[in-house]
């Protein structure tokens, strides 16, 4: 079997082919909204969540939007996305914080992001890797997850030991491609029921672990 450092650079320029310009799915023009649309996106699809965020957004332009709005009328405008309640809950104590501590501003830095209410690494990741461009780590969404152990990067199913597999194989230059590109290729062709190995053009050096 292939060492992973050997599937990892095997992998990439493929990748990079088939996603040149890999991008989150979420919708967004400002950090806030790509940090209030990534808690929305738990347990929910990006195509819901964009299509909830579309008035969601200019009705709450500014951090400060959300901290001072009714609840209940929060709770209704983020229903669609599901578990509505707590995600209303944790986008406005986002948002308090954001407002007493940050000045309103959404934080650069890993340490500063998961320091607010209900953010983990996944999270601040998406933040960093698309809304700055600073690759303080890797995405692990579950597709990052599903896509990782099928080809022997990392044994774990646990996000942070999965991460910090991948940061250990991958060089710094390229998470903030990693992430976006490996979402794509997961939610697209390394799907969770029945994958599309005939059409994957990393198939040739997959391992298929668990498939």
């Amino acid at each position: 079997m292939s060492r992973p450092a050997d599937i990892v650079e095997k992998a990439l320029p493929v990748l990079r082919e088939r996603f040149p310009d890999a991008r989150y799915e979420l919708d967004w023009e400002t950090p806030l909204d790509l940090l209030v649309a990534t808690i929305l996106a738990a347990q929910c699809t990006d195509e819901r969540v964009n299509r909830v965020t579309k008035t969601l957004f200019p009705k709450y332009p500014t951090a400060r939007d959300y901290a001072e709005a009714d609840i209940a009328v929060l709770e209704e405008d983020v229903r669609p996305t599901g578990f509505y309640k707590n995600k209303a809950k944790t986008v406005q104590a986002v948002a308090k914080m954001l407002v007493q501590t940050f000045n309103g501003e959404v934080p650069r830095t890993m340490a500063e992001l998961v320091t607010l209410p209900g953010v983990a690494r996944k999270t601040a990741n998406v933040v960093l890797t698309t809304a700055f461009g600073i690759a303080s780590g890797i995405i692990v969404d579950t597709h990052v997850a599903r896509v990782s152990q099928r080809l022997g990067l990392s044994p774990s199913s646990d996000p942070p030991t999965i991460e910090a597999d991948l940061m250990k194989l991958l060089p710094q230059d390229v998470w903030t491609f990693w992430g976006p590109a490996v979402v794509l290729h997961g939610r697209y062709v390394c799907t969770a029921k029945k994958p599309k190995c005939d059409e994957c053009a990393i198939a040739a050096f997959c391992p298929k672990i668990g498939v």
